[in-house]
Order: structure tokens, then sequence, then C-alpha cells
């Protein structure tokens, strides 16, 4: 891996390393924002089916 690393550092003729960082952390703040709305919809459908078991429980 750090040879690869090494590689793409001393290689003048592509993408320098500052444009690989911000390539990885653009993908990072996609995935955390994924990640965050993907939870967002989880917790509303636990919220639903935990409302959904009370109900029916006291029925």
């Amino acid at each position: 891996m750090k040879k690869i690393f090494a590689r793409l550092v001393k290689d003048e003729s592509g993408a320098t390393a500052i444009e690989y960082g911000l390539i990885a952390a653009l993908i990072a703040v996609a995935l955390i924002t994924g990640a965050n709305a993907l939870g967002g919809a989880l917790n509303n459908q636990f919220q639903n089916l935990s409302t959904y078991l009370n109900v029916a429980e006291n029925s």
C-alpha cells in the first residue's frame, strides 16, 4: 500500500495527492450523508413498528 501511495505522490502526469484527497473527502461526505438519511428512515420504521405493537398489545 505504501508503494502505491508513494508512486501516486511522485506521478506528476495524473492527479496529484491533493486531488486524490479531495475525491476521498467528497466520497466520505456522500457516505455520511447517505448513512444519515438511511438512519433516519430506519428510525421512523422502528418507531412505527413500536407504535403498532404497543397498540396491538393494549387491545
